[in-house]
């Protein structure tokens, strides 16, 4: 009897207050709500919330088709239908009440509210304050409050509902002055060059600590520290005893984002975690606990949130559909955070189309698109952000890299300087300035601008060591060698000590008065036709030859290729769920999306830090995507993509020719496909297709253009793996290159003793080639650039090659012998 009594007192204080719900939209006073009453009341009670007409309306609809039964003709919903609403779950009486800030007059209810403390205090949790904060809270001035509260109310992202979460936050507010006050007696905020770097884009909606120049520096192993995270536990057990899940939520995530405010950024994830598990559906917790995690530097945290908060968004229909871009941006942000660059320019393409006006997705896009090696359509969308704000400076001194990097020199200088003039401590855009001077010969304005960039930032060693080089460049060689001795303060780079090592050398040669010198200190030379370049002995690598392995190699070390283990490629093969997709013209291939590649690349490398990879990323999508995606429709056959790169991974000649040939039976899985597995035997048309590909992107003779003429005849004649290999190591048809680039990776970092190289004045490291008949030697570059030192003539040159100074040595010990028994 006492469990209905306390049922029927219930019921009676939901229905006084549907009642006074009702009557306060009820403006016309006949009794129901039409659309346009009905339409207050929805937009009312979710303050937070900003609602388009077509959403409003989609809500209507369904609410007069559901409740067709308590619909007024002439009048619209009754009472007893809006009672209904409520009954079913549609909405929560508590919360709309507290919402509209209305009161019940009638004794029985006042009672009801009492019975509801009386509840609250015997499980445990207290209405009111903790001792520990309540005599400060008190003092709290009222109309600040309101104030607070009135602003919250008009911000979908920052609405607070409940009172009792605003007491919280007094509460919290009053644990963070304290902490604070004990924190700074002992130190100091101090900025991290905020006005100095490009904006990354990180969204403003974000929080303001985004956006502060002062960085507040929390000693976390402080005693006070210790006690402020026991405190504020206090406080969210509070907020965990609430009347509802739906107070619990308000107060955690009126908590987490006043914590993220202060940059107390763990403290604020706890409680973001926490709204998530209260309500996993809701989209807000997972977005913010997402970009807690990225300022964290949680990135692939931060991207997971992220895309849990994006699934939630798009199953909620229309109410995210304003914050849908924003997720697509940020979760774009982490994935550039992992490295992941293509990926993230799939969602900020989705921003920018959600969102045509959202200039920071379209900047970021530009850049993402700049950083992936796509120059055209990076140049496209930094001018549409730039069009839509012309004064971001970012966007102006990225696109100045884009059009640099298409070769268009003079506009981008004009666009650097449109983002110094804007942002006159751009440190990005003052550094690329200065790089793109020392690429237009103009040396002496480099080191100018480099001297800005150490002014704005003096630990900035990349700078000094341009600087120095651009002074080089001047013939200013004292003051290069100076700039050079600072960088080495900042770091010990062993390439620094080569540089210093080399001005060294250029000083010894002008104390002689020998030379006749450019810019940068190498000799005057001569380019000698190839033709005169002789060989000595078998074992010498040609001209041309090493040209084309030395550019192979520099591609390994961009990608870091060669120290990814070609049973590794094997193993991702066999792994691999790639779905099978048709060709044009009907063919089954195992094709994937650039980002999915992308995906791929991650696993291959997955020893590379992010920044790494992007270069990595970059570099393949320049030098062999843009060869197997000739048409630019985004998907690339996976097999011939292994097949490509397995010559250049690490192993054994024969493993990695070996995993090529797999590759290519692995592409088809049906009868009507190039290969056959199970026979082990290929298509001879599709082994010289693939050949003709290996050369067009790792052989610089053959024009990647030539890639429109790659279109064998048909030949449905089988080849076996002896077969495959001998067109593979054709030396004029197929990669005969391979013995010279497995030269260099086994000895392009053997020294030479102080065997300098007689054009660059380097110390020469790798191949080290001697001219037998004048006795001067050259590196590698300058050997395969055919480069002889200034005023030697000769009808042709004879070089010998030495891998390392042992061999020198050697040869040179019997050069000595043999000439000694000549003697005799």
């Amino acid at each position: 009897m006492l469990i209905l009594q306390k049922k029927m007192s219930t019921r009676g204080s939901r229905s006084e207050k549907v009642k006074r719900i009702f009557q306060q939209f009820d403006l016309n006073r006949d009794g129901g709500l039409n659309r346009d009453e009905m339409s207050a009341l929805v937009v009312a009670v979710n303050p937070r919330v900003r609602f388009s007409d077509e959403q409003i309306s989609a809500i209507l609809d369904e609410v007069f088709r559901t409740y067709g039964d308590f619909i007024d003709t002439d009048k619209g919903l009754t009472y007893d239908g809006l009672l209904r609403t409520y009954d079913d779950g549609a909405g929560d009486v508590d919360r709309d009440f507290e919402a509209l800030a209305l009161e019940l007059k009638s004794d029985d209810d006042n009672d009801s509210n009492g019975n509801n403390n009386a509840h609250a205090s015997s499980m445990g949790f207290e209405e009111a304050s903790t001792s520990l904060v309540v005599d400060e809270r008190v003092k709290s001035p009222e109309p600040q409050k309101q104030q607070r509260k009135a602003t919250g109310a008009v911000s979908p992202n920052h609405g607070i509902i409940f009172d009792d979460t605003w007491k919280l936050l007094d509460d919290v507010e009053i644990l963070i002055k304290r902490l604070k006050a004990k924190q700074l007696k002992d130190s100091k905020t101090k900025g991290e060059h905020s006005d100095a770097f490009s904006d990354p884009g990180w969204s403003r909606e974000l929080g303001p600590s985004m956006e502060m120049n002062k960085q507040i520096n929390w000693d976390e192993t402080r005693h006070d520290y210790t006690i402020f995270v026991k405190e504020l536990g206090v406080l969210r057990s509070r907020a965990d005893g609430s009347r509802s899940r739906e107070e619990a939520f308000d107060g955690h995530m009126a908590i987490g984002r006043l914590l993220y405010d202060q940059q107390l950024f763990k403290e604020s994830l706890v409680c973001f975690k926490r709204a998530c598990e209260l309500q996993p559906t809701d989209v807000r917790p997972h977005f913010r606990a997402g970009n807690c995690f990225y300022v964290l530097g949680q990135h692939t945290e931060s991207k997971d949130e992220f895309i849990l908060a994006l699934d939630a968004a798009e199953a909620g229909g229309n109410q995210w559909s304003y914050l849908l871009p924003q997720i697509h941006v940020n979760l774009g942000i982490s994935l550039e955070g992992e490295g992941m660059i293509i990926s993230a320019c799939e969602h900020y393409r989705e921003a920018a189309i959600l969102c045509p006006t959202h200039f920071r997705a379209l900047k970021l896009l530009g850049s993402a698109l700049f950083g992936a090696g796509e120059y055209k359509a990076a140049v496209k969308a930094l001018e549409e952000a730039i069009y839509l704000k012309n004064d971001y400076p970012d966007a102006h001194c990225d696109l100045a890299s884009a059009l640099h990097a298409m070769g268009n020199d003079d506009n981008a200088v004009k666009e650097f300087q449109k983002a110094i003039d804007l942002k006159p401590g751009h440190v990005d855009a003052l550094y690329n300035l200065g790089g793109l001077y020392m690429d237009m010969g103009r040396y002496q304005r480099a080191s100018e601008v480099y001297t800005r960039v150490l002014g704005l930032w003096p630990n900035h060693w990349r700078a000094q060591v341009n600087k120095a080089v651009a002074l080089l460049g001047a013939g200013e060689t004292e003051e290069a060698k100076k700039s050079l001795k600072e960088a080495l303060k900042m770091t010990s780079r062993v390439e620094l000590h080569d540089a210093l090592s080399h001005l060294k050398q250029l000083q010894k040669k002008k104390g002689k008065g020998i030379g006749n010198r450019n810019g940068f200190g190498e000799e005057a030379f001569i380019i000698i036709e190839p033709s005169k370049f002789k060989t000595l002995g078998g074992k010498t690598t040609s001209r041309q030859e090493l040209a084309t392995g030395l550019e192979i190699r520099a591609f390994q070390r961009v990608t870091r290729l060669f120290r990814c283990d070609v049973e590794i490629l094997k193993k991702e093969m066999t792994d691999s769920g790639t779905p099978l997709t048709y060709s044009g013209y009907g063919i089954p291939e195992k094709s994937i999306r650039k980002a999915g590649l992308e995906c791929v690349l991650r696993r291959l490398l997955s020893f590379l830090k992010p920044e790494t990879f992007v270069g990595s990323v970059k570099a393949i999508n320049l030098k062999i995507l843009s060869v197997l995606d000739k048409s630019e429709s985004g998907r690339v056959d996976l097999g011939m993509f292994f097949a490509v790169l397995a010559p250049i991974c690490g192993g054994t000649p024969e493993k990695r020719k070996r995993v090529a040939f797999d590759s290519l039976l692995w592409r088809p899985v049906t009868g009507t496909g190039t290969g056959i597995p199970d026979s082990g035997v290929l298509k001879k048309s599709d082994a010289l297709r693939y050949i003709k590909l290996l050369r067009s992107i790792y052989i610089p003779s053959q024009n990647s253009s030539e890639i429109t003429e790659i279109q064998v005849e048909s030949d449905d004649s089988m080849v076996s793996l002896t077969d495959f290999l001998a067109m593979f190591d054709d030396p004029e048809s197929g990669f005969g290159v391979m013995p010279i680039l497995l030269k260099l990776e086994s000895g392009d970092r053997n020294r030479h003793g102080n065997t300098v190289c007689s054009v660059c004045r380097y110390p020469v490291i790798g191949p080290r080639f001697k001219e037998m008949k004048l006795r001067f030697s050259l590196c590698g570059g300058c050997y395969s650039e055919g480069k002889v030192p200034f005023g030697l003539k000769a009808e042709e040159f004879c070089f010998k090659e030495y891998g390392s100074g042992s061999e020198a040595v050697r040869d040179k010990c019997m050069w000595f012998s043999s000439h000694d028994n000549t003697k005799k």
